[in-house]
């Protein structure tokens, strides 16, 4: 018998995670009942569903961004754009900053403006691309799933604000947030699914879920609006994800390994495949790790998100994803 391969090690903005700063993400398969995957949605506040959309799907999307990126700069030569393998002889990962919430204040634009200029360009232009906004984003199996577990059926809305992350090697992951955080404009009736595509390794840099953290998301949304209010705010003011009362990006924490041993709670991690979906809740809390993939192999994923739209949503997520947009 061959040796079990070791576990490589996994870090967060304040450090490595330890084996007890860890636990496992309980993966689902879409042959399980539908009442008992909408348990474990409620009971943990995520549902990683294995294989739910065709992996070729998933990998015809990942060549489709990246070959948008070739001239960037940021693939290595001689690998298949497919493979999404960051430039690690040539280039250096501040080069290629990530976008979206947590990459810069307010939601500005990230990076340096000289030298990630057609990097941060590229990376918002491949929001709007038919083969992204029109065909991956609205893929039936991720819209039917949805519509089923939620019981919304054809009142199902699907958000048109996406945030389509990559994590180059060795750049910050995100901080620690819930994500009601950014949609407090509609109630809590939303879910999130992130689809990563392309597979992530263990250290590749993929989300991860603190356990059984939905109350804590909901009790830190109480404080937040309670000290916004009584600090002078309007409703309308409290609202604002980067009001005086939150961090510039939104986040509440930098430090997710600081935060978690404050909660005496774990964070739980997996890898992921192509065709893999985890969906959460809007009080969930997560964050991801430094990609320290071996293999130099970029992290490219998507958060989605679904309301009922008999229900109050905010409506701010109905435009496609800009830097600078309040959200």
């Amino acid at each position: 018998m061959g040796s079990l391969e070791p576990m490589p090690e996994l870090a967060v903005n304040d450090g490595p995670l330890t084996a007890e700063d860890i636990g496992q993400l309980t993966p689902s398969t879409t042959n399980l009942p539908t009442s008992e995957l909408l348990h474990r949605y409620r009971r943990d506040g995520y549902l990683l569903v294995k294989n739910l959309l065709p992996r070729e799907d998933v990998l015809k999307a990942r060549s489709a961004y990246f070959q948008m990126m070739v001239p960037t700069g940021v693939l290595e030569p001689g690998t298949a754009v497919e493979e999404g393998r960051f430039n690690r002889s040539e280039r250096t990962p501040e080069e290629f900053p990530g976008v979206g919430a947590g990459s810069s204040g307010m939601n500005g634009r990230p990076g340096d403006e000289r030298a990630a200029a057609l990097f941060v360009d590229l990376a918002l232009q491949a929001h709007s691309e038919p083969w992204y906004a029109d065909v991956f984003c609205k893929h039936p199996a991720l819209l039917s799933f949805v519509a089923e577990l939620t019981g919304w059926g054809d009142a199902t809305l699907p958000l048109k604000r996406s945030l389509l992350r990559n994590n180059v090697p060795g750049t910050k992951p995100i901080g620690v947030h819930y994500d009601q955080i950014f949609l407090r404009h509609g109630d809590e009736s939303n879910i999130t699914a992130w689809v990563p595509i392309g597979d992530v390794a263990l250290d590749g840099g993929g989300l991860i879920y603190l356990q059984d953290s939905t109350p804590i998301g909901r009790a830190l949304e109480e404080s937040f609006t309670t000290k916004a209010l009584s600090t002078g705010l309007s409703a309308e003011e409290a609202k604002s994800a980067f009001n005086q009362n939150m961090m510039s990006t939104g986040l509440i924490s930098e430090n997710p390994l600081e935060f978690s041993r404050q909660h005496g709670r774990p964070w739980l991690v997996s890898a992921f495949e192509a065709g893999d979906v985890v969906f959460h809740s809007p009080y969930t809390i997560h964050a991801s790790t430094v990609n320290h993939d071996k293999d130099g192999v970029i992290r490219l994923a998507t958060d989605l998100r679904f309301c009922d739209s008999r229900r109050s949503f905010d409506a701010r997520w109905m435009n496609v994803y800009t830097v600078g947009d309040g959200v």
